[in-house]
């Protein structure tokens, strides 16, 4: 009998260690911070513009797709418990500077419930999908018809790829 609970023992720390874990959306090194995915790290993020299938796009520092989602108003995030994880926001303790092709303007930062710091660009709360993979994927472009990406212009992008 002990054998069988040490065993489940080592397996829950290990568990639990994974879930702590500083990779991003399904693995892919998406900032985080406080061992939740996509939400941001220790260090300022940077949102630039990149080229996809759906034009140029915003994205973060590692080509991951930045969203909006139609229902925030007034740069206010409404995103949040099982929204939050499947469109974990975009957050960093340091404000987020631009990069290529992405408006120093336009980017801002806005203070969610939670107390954490998320990044805005235009008028758009910034989010990722965990259902993107990789740099460049735009799978969550059009989802419920209120998850769109958002161009160098800070406005939603609504065309399918």
């Amino acid at each position: 009998m002990r054998t069988p609970m040490i065993i489940l023992g080592v397996v829950l720390i290990a568990t639990t260690a994974a879930c702590g874990s500083t990779s991003g959306p399904a693995g892919q090194g998406a900032p985080t911070t406080a061992g939740r995915p996509g939400a941001g790290d220790q260090n300022a993020v940077r949102v630039k513009v990149e080229e996809s299938s759906l034009g140029p796009i915003l994205t973060d520092q590692n080509g991951r797709t930045l969203y909006a989602f139609r229902n925030d108003k007034g740069r206010t995030s409404s995103c949040t418990d099982e929204c939050v994880a499947t469109w974990p926001a975009l957050i960093s303790r340091e404000p987020a500077t631009t990069g290529t092709g992405a408006s120093r303007e336009l980017l801002s930062q806005t203070d969610r419930a939670e107390g954490t710091s998320q990044a805005t660009y235009g008028d758009w709360p910034l989010y990722y999908y965990v259902g993107d993979v990789g740099p460049g994927d735009v799978d969550g472009q059009g989802v419920d018809d209120v998850w769109f990406v958002v161009g160098a212009d800070g406005k939603l992008i609504k065309t399918m790829p």
